[in-house]
């Protein structure tokens, strides 16, 4: 059974809520959070504001095309991911935005592809909506990361340092309804496991999310508007030496339109995720960039460097 968590509860360390967590972080491997400072209407309002973009003529979100800049910022076509190589490139688009560094930071030298600049389109209302929306969510998700290290046995305060400037990502996920042509290689986005540490999963309430479960099964687990889904990606399974593990998920997708608002939380690009006391490290950077390159089609196929 997967915990459905009140994230307020969660905030004042509830030993009944916090041994919960602690049950879902290791064993099933997904949460649902609620109860969170994002109501039900603000996160109606960022919905619509996606769903406002991708109902967009593709000439008018090719403008802010990653394709074209060779980052991961903007608007992703359908077919622009491939994150199993067994399947076709998944038929969902997407709009990325993440962390931008400040003007002087020093690492802007580096042409980092994971800290590129946002791609805004010239859409009323849209780069605000989304703006605050991504402050609140990674307040949260950093909230959340906190209560998880004291579930672990750790100091709530383990984590911080490695997000001062993180690698987070938010994107909006455009599912149009599964064409009848669809195979069993086809997805929306095919079994993977995510690339960072947590995800806040936000959806408008259409079923399609499936979780592999330890018996072999694919489960649904989806949460209505204003809720969230959590789950685990592979810096965390490595940073924590297994103990939390990575969730393979999938969306396979139905009849119906599906929009999905993740949160990909991810820590600074010099953070070594290696478990504790590893005789060689493995800069969280590295890790995302290699993951990055498998994935986006657009970069598979830049030249290297």
């Amino acid at each position: 059974m997967i915990p459905r968590l009140d994230a307020a509860k969660i905030a004042a360390r509830d030993p009944e809520t916090m041994a919960a967590l602690k049950l879902g972080v290791e064993d099933v491997g997904v949460l649902i959070i609620h109860n969170t400072p994002i109501s039900r209407p603000q996160m109606n309002g960022v919905l619509e504001s996606y769903r406002e973009f991708f109902r967009l003529p593709d000439a008018r979100k090719r403008v802010v095309d990653m394709a074209r800049t060779g980052s991961n910022r903007g608007w992703g076509a359908a077919g622009s991911e491939q994150v199993d190589p067994a399947a076709n490139p998944d038929f969902k688009q997407v709009f990325d935005c993440g962390f931008e560094l400040d003007k002087g930071d020093p690492l802007r030298a580096q042409g980092l592809l994971v800290y590129g600049d946002n791609q805004w389109p010239d859409l009323p209302g849209f780069r605000e909506t989304i703006q605050s929306y991504y402050a609140q969510a990674l307040t949260i998700s950093l909230d959340l990361l906190r209560a998880i290290s004291v579930a672990i046995g750790e100091d709530e305060h383990f984590f911080d340092n490695a997000f001062s400037r993180p690698m987070a990502l938010l994107r909006g996920n455009y599912y149009p309804p599964r064409p009848d042509w669809a195979s069993d290689r086809d997805f929306g986005i095919a079994p993977h496991t995510d690339y960072g540490c947590l995800t806040l999963l936000a959806s408008d309430g259409v079923a399609g999310l499936e979780v592999l479960g330890a018996d072999g099964q694919w489960l649904p687990v989806d949460a209505p508007v204003g809720e969230f889904v959590i789950n685990f990606g592979e810096m965390l399974e490595m940073w924590t030496g297994g103990w939390v593990k990575a969730t393979m998920h999938r969306v396979i997708g139905s009849k119906e339109e599906r929009i999905s608002v993740p949160m990909f939380f991810n820590p600074n690009h010099d953070t070594n995720v290696a478990p504790v006391g590893a005789d060689k490290p493995i800069l969280a950077g590295d890790h995302l960039k290699k993951r990055f390159d498998e994935t986006y089609l657009h970069l598979k196929e830049a030249p290297p460097g």
